[in-house]
């Protein structure tokens, strides 16, 4: 009798402890609040799928963001990001969401501020001199204006959102030099727009860094897939013309989310 009892007592602390461990389990299944800030390559613009209802913003279900909070269960997702966007547009129109319970938040900012399309349709339009000269405007721009408009960016969403884990990604690599590219830009220029996407990711990155925010270099991932490589996950000059030199689906799913994963 003594034995059944233990044992009666044993299976029942046992299970007990079984429930409290599902209870517990089930408790963190839910991912966190998420909201999801920035410009085109967070919206993801060439990546199509875009909701119909963010009109110009052409934000995409096959963007990170919205692939990451699929696939982790978001106990809510918000996803402000927009087409074109700087970062006045980012402090004035984007943290509507973002509260003291929101416990992720990723942007990717900056490169409109440089005058990344102006810069792009200068180098496949004009001569070589004109691109470079184009190239090193914007190069002086990152450098002396924009780590104080991204210092007032970041700290916007830090007051909006105490208590998150902010995640900044930066911008890949355009071109592989050389490359297999019969036609369009010289190497040279390839090169020095290279060299301005690396400018703008240390920046980025620093400023980041200084605010405790995690920044995230998506230049490894999309190694082997940069326009001139044979298997490119960037758009070259295409129609709609808004697309062009912006991530498709597979830089969305292959080039932006396994980095954003590893650190969300």
């Amino acid at each position: 009798m003594r034995m059944s009892r233990f044992a009666s007592a044993a299976s029942a602390l046992i299970l007990t402890s079984v429930l409290a461990l599902l209870g517990a389990g089930s408790a963190h299944a839910a991912g966190p609040n998420y909201v999801a800030l920035g410009d085109s390559y967070s919206s993801g613009v060439g990546s199509g799928s875009y909701d119909s209802a963010s009109g110009d913003c052409k934000r995409s279900t096959k963007a990170y963001p919205a692939l990451w909070a699929a696939a982790h269960a978001a106990s809510s997702f918000a996803f402000t990001a927009c087409s074109g966007a700087v970062t006045g547009d980012v402090v004035n129109n984007q943290l509507g969401p973002i509260t003291s319970a929101t416990g992720l938040i990723s942007i990717t900012i900056g490169g409109n501020d440089a005058g990344f399309s102006d810069v792009m349709s200068t180098c496949a339009l004009d001569s070589q001199s004109t691109c470079l000269s184009r190239i090193a405007q914007a190069r002086t721009f990152v450098d002396n204006s924009l780590p104080g408009l991204l210092d007032s960016t970041y700290n916007a969403i830090r007051a909006k959102g105490p208590n998150a884990h902010v995640v900044v990604l930066g911008y890949p690599h355009f071109y592989q030099v050389p490359g297999d590219c019969w036609a369009g830009l010289s190497d040279t220029s390839r090169s020095a727009i290279n060299a301005a996407a690396d400018d703008l990711d240390g920046v980025i990155a620093k400023r980041a860094a200084d605010h405790g925010f995690t920044f995230t270099d998506v230049r490894g991932t999309f190694t082997g897939h940069e326009l001139c490589s044979g298997s490119p996950w960037l758009h070259s000059v295409t129609l709609p013309i808004d697309e062009s030199y912006h991530p498709t689906a597979a830089g969305q799913s292959g080039g932006y989310l396994p980095p954003f994963s590893a650190v969300a």
